[in-house]
């Protein structure tokens, strides 16, 4: 329950007022921070007695982002979506220690600073992590990058190379290892979407149905070097510098992230990543910027990505169809919320239609992989 409106000052250009719904009780959390912020940020600490203000970040379906500012610092606040979950899904407490021990070694995560595992504080448990600073690319091309077809080009190139790079970390000299299970992990990546994609539908598709069967006949060996694994790297989860948009200053969202097969986040990537001379019914469920000139292609990117990391890509179709099932499942999981009336959020209306069309696409492309 929240105690009137959330203390507001002048919007960031990303951010946008909380939506209905989607608030809690502000001096609750308030108070929270003014007792425990300081301890967590040390000297860094900024003057924590002042009121906090908030905004809501509107990107993103899944976890809740807001932007909360204390004492003329920002911050960034992480809690789960609003109504049921899977079981261990959305859990901060996780995603918290999986920053503390990944942002040593890859400094584009960003630094987590204060867990809250106490439900009554805001109804769930929260972290506070850094706030950085840049440009997020979603629907439309920022200002600062405009027409530059060559731009694009080298940030399609950076993508790739920050993407290598993570992969290329040691997880067992970092002591990362401990974060997962790489033995069997894209075995137990599939049994377990396909589980939830049983839990979750409200129609029969077959074509989702061919895909897991698809998906669990034709495993892949395990890697004879797993790497971390973020799960979900994919454009709009990169910040860019404003000043070089094509340098990343940030990797964002870090909540699935273990280790195990790399090529998991490569077949993510390009999965998120359409072109011009895709079908209608793949752009129509899942549009990005990537389509327009200037931007690599599919096979650029797969090129690159071998080239940097050394590996073999002959077998990286199974992992594209693979995330686009995992997609589509995502998106039945939020559509089954607001189906059986747990969310009322009108985003979420049409998104039946998109998991149809993204499993007819995993049809098209396990087609294209004979």
């Amino acid at each position: 329950m929240n105690e009137g409106q959330p203390p507001r000052s002048s919007l960031l250009p990303d951010t946008a007022p909380i939506r209905k719904g989607e608030d809690f009780n502000y001096a609750a959390i308030e108070d929270y921070l003014h007792r425990h912020l300081p301890a967590a940020l040390g000297d860094q600490a900024p003057d924590a007695s002042g009121r906090v203000t908030f905004e809501q970040f509107p990107g993103g379906h899944s976890n809740l982002t807001y932007c909360l500012r204390v004492g003329g610092q920002e911050f960034v606040l992480r809690r789960p979506p609003l109504g049921p979950i899977p079981p261990t899904a959305h859990d901060m407490p996780r995603e918290y220690r999986l920053l503390a021990s990944i942002h040593p070694h890859f400094p584009l995560a960003p630094r987590p600073l204060l867990l809250c595992e106490d439900p009554a504080v805001i109804g769930a448990p929260f972290y506070l992590m850094e706030r950085r600073q840049g440009l997020v690319v979603r629907q439309i091309i920022p200002p600062e990058m405009g027409d530059n077809l060559d731009l694009r080009r080298r940030l399609s190139a950076s993508m790739v190379d920050t993407l290598a790079d993570l992969h290329a970390i040691d997880i067992e000299a970092t002591g990362l290892s401990r974060i997962g299970k790489p033995i069997g992990f894209v075995r137990r990546q599939v049994e377990g979407w396909a589980g939830r994609w049983e839990r979750a539908r409200t129609t029969d598709l077959p074509d989702m149905n061919r895909a897991a069967r698809w998906l669990l006949d034709h495993l892949p060996a395990d890697p004879a070097r797993p790497t971390i694994v973020h799960n979900d790297y994919k454009l709009d989860n990169v910040m860019l510098n404003p000043a070089d948009p094509t340098r990343l200053v940030a990797v964002l969202d870090w909540e699935m992230s273990t280790v195990g097969d790399p090529l998991v986040d490569l077949g993510l990537l390009l999965c998120y990543w359409p072109q011009s001379d895709d079908p209608e019914l793949f752009s129509g469920s899942l549009r990005g910027v990537t389509a327009l000139p200037g931007w690599m292609r599919r096979d650029q990117l797969i090129a690159r990505y071998a080239e940097r990391s050394g590996r073999d890509l002959s077998g990286i179709a199974y992992y594209h169809v693979f995330a686009v099932f995992k997609l589509a499942v995502v998106l039945q999981q939020i559509y089954y919320r607001f189906h059986n009336g747990q969310t009322s959020d009108q985003r979420f209306a049409d998104f039946d239609q998109r998991v149809s069309a993204l499993a007819a696409w995993a049809a098209v492309l396990i087609d294209q992989s004979r």
